[in-house]
């Protein structure tokens, strides 16, 4: 059994997404950001970053593991599906991972921070990682002109992008244009198991943060929230 402990994140939803596809048991431990449980000494125990998601392997010795790229991998060789079947294909897979940890998750999270969160808006800030995020999604579109799916066959790498590109308009970041990112994010969509791993773990008022179009009442009062864990 998987123990996940998460927030509705998109590096949250990449654990929960993954778990759902693969079929693999968990339990749920919600995480409440605004409250910062995830600073606590019970849970710094399992992940010395204090950040979601982080997991723990019931079946394993109680095997902690946190980073949310590192939880996908660990859940997908334990199950061996979703990274490759071999050394060339694992390798797409993980490129394009990596492509995701390292260039659109920084870069639209820095995206959030300046255009939703920051008590000040500096246009300059604002401007450079809207503009940074988009390059990132013209590069996807490109990949995804000729491919259906980002690594040959669908895997980590889409889940763990479209878990950012789906909240593309929190960041203020658009996507028209881009039909092959569209095509893709509307497929990824529609997989039963991504939706169920979404909707982890329940918390009713996020609908509108994840969309980008809640209210100005309530979007300010999402990036109030969102302020204490920048703290």
């Amino acid at each position: 059994m998987i123990e996940l402990y998460t927030s509705p994140t998109p590096n949250g939803w990449k654990a929960s997404i993954t778990l759902e596809e693969l079929e693999l048991p968990y339990e749920v431990t919600p995480i409440r950001l605004d409250k910062l449980e995830q600073k606590e000494d019970w849970f710094l125990k399992i992940n010395p970053n204090g950040r979601i998601p982080a997991i723990v392997d019931r079946d394993a010795s109680d095997f902690a593991v946190f980073e949310s790229g590192a939880i996908m991998v660990y859940l997908a060789e334990k199950a061996g599906r979703l990274l490759g079947t071999d050394a060339k294909s694992r390798s797409l897979v993980m490129q394009w991972l990596m492509f995701q940890m390292g260039g659109i998750g920084p870069m639209q999270g820095q995206a959030n921070v300046f255009f939703r969160y920051a008590p000040e808006k500096i246009p300059f800030a604002i401007d450079r990682y809207q503009n940074e995020t988009r390059r990132l999604y013209e590069v996807l579109d490109r990949r995804l002109a000729e491919n259906e799916w980002l690594a040959g066959d669908y895997s980590l790498a889409d889940i763990a992008n479209w878990s950012w590109v789906s909240i593309h308009a929190w960041a203020g970041v658009e996507t028209e244009g881009l039909e092959h990112l569209e095509r893709w994010k509307d497929a990824v969509a529609a997989r039963p198991a991504v939706q169920r791993g979404r909707a982890v773990p329940v918390v009713p008022e996020r609908d509108e943060s994840e969309s980008g179009e809640a209210d100005a009442d309530r979007a300010e009062e999402i990036a109030k929230q969102g302020r204490k864990i920048l703290v």
